[in-house]
């Protein structure tokens, strides 16, 4: 659990390393502010990939037909995080999910839901897509996942080189996904 007195203690100790007035009027509420926003966007943080799965694993059961591979895919999920390396925002990030069914379907929501927990954590681009690849095969008994993640990383473009143009893509494939180039294009734009 995130230690709030100590969130708030740490960046006031930041503001007055940078030259500024932790005390000015603007600056005065900035701890409380900033402690209660990292509760939110790092609420990722309070789970395990398995407790979301549990959270979040809200199943059907499908009515198969032996004759068909039904994959499930949901496209252009968006979503933000933080990279932990610079603590650095991750914007304009945009998952496609894709698996096939082991005799149960997740609810379509739940599918956005875990993507959006798990990228609530100080992350590398590359584990979210694990992360979540790992968490949907849990919660659907499905060992056939494939993720596709399309994302900005304001380290390279607010700073360092600054190439506001470059986009980071990440894929994850578990399974089938691996070896199957059919499947490998559902999550594809």
């Amino acid at each position: 659990m995130m230690n709030q007195e100590k969130i708030k203690y740490h960046i006031r100790g930041l503001l007055e390393a940078i030259g500024e007035n932790p005390d000015r009027e603007g600056l005065a509420e900035t701890p409380d502010r900033v402690a209660r926003m990292l509760a939110e966007v790092l609420e990722g943080t309070n789970y395990t990939n398995h407790e979301i799965a549990e959270k979040f694993g809200k199943t059907f059961t499908m009515q198969e037909n032996p004759d068909t591979d039904s994959a499930v895919v949901m496209k252009d999920i968006q979503v933000f995080s933080y990279c932990e390396h610079h603590m650095a925002l991750m914007y304009d990030m945009y998952v496609n999910v894709a698996y096939l069914p082991a005799g149960k379907v997740l609810g379509l929501s739940k599918i956005a839901r875990i993507c959006d927990m798990a990228s609530k954590r100080l992350q590398l681009q590359e584990r979210l897509g694990n992360d979540i690849a790992e968490i949907i095969s849990e919660a659907t008994g499905s060992p056939d996942v494939g993720v596709l993640i399309t994302g900005s990383h304001s380290c390279m473009t607010a700073r360092g080189i600054r190439n506001t143009s470059a986009r980071t893509v990440t894929k994850t494939f578990k399974g089938r996904f691996r070896t199957e180039k059919e499947l490998q294009e559902l999550i594809l734009p």
